[in-house]
């Protein structure tokens, strides 16, 4: 029963409507949540958007199950239309899915990440340098 990562994330992606930036940046101008979930030393390596909602990956979940204790403010329901945002866009396709599981059934993510954002001339701040990955990594997971 053992799967790849791979084909982990592939079907994680067939459940998904992905996002190019520009629809994402759309989307969140007409209400929807951008949740960005690097963390931190990526961010200050890489910059941020402006007003995406920081949400590191290792607590997502618990941060937007509408049932939870430790949900967010902006968590007020399962139709709530979360795109998340990492990287490159792998990482946050697992994520998306993970919140669609929980019923989340509008998540989604954004093809590319912080980096597809960041060359499509959208809003960002703090933008450093960027550090290139091993090969071997996605996204230093």
């Amino acid at each position: 029963m053992a799967r790849t990562i791979d084909e982990v994330l592939a079907e994680a992606r067939e459940r998904l409507e992905r996002l190019d930036p520009a629809q994402a940046h759309a989307e969140t101008l007409g209400g929807a949540v951008l949740v960005d979930i690097r963390p931190a030393a990526q961010r200050a390596d890489e910059g941020e958007v402006p007003g995406a909602l920081i949400v590191e990956r290792n607590v997502l979940e618990w941060r937007f199950d509408p049932a939870s204790d430790a949900r967010l403010p902006q968590a007020t329901g399962h139709g709530l239309r979360v795109i998340v945002l990492c990287s490159e866009g792998y990482t946050s396709s697992l994520a998306a899915a993970s919140l669609r599981d929980l019923g989340l059934t509008r998540a989604t993510d954004v093809a590319g990440g912080f980096r597809a954002w960041r060359a499509a001339g959208l809003p960002t701040t703090g933008a450093g340098t960027t550090t290139i990955a091993d090969p071997g990594v996605a996204e230093g997971a």
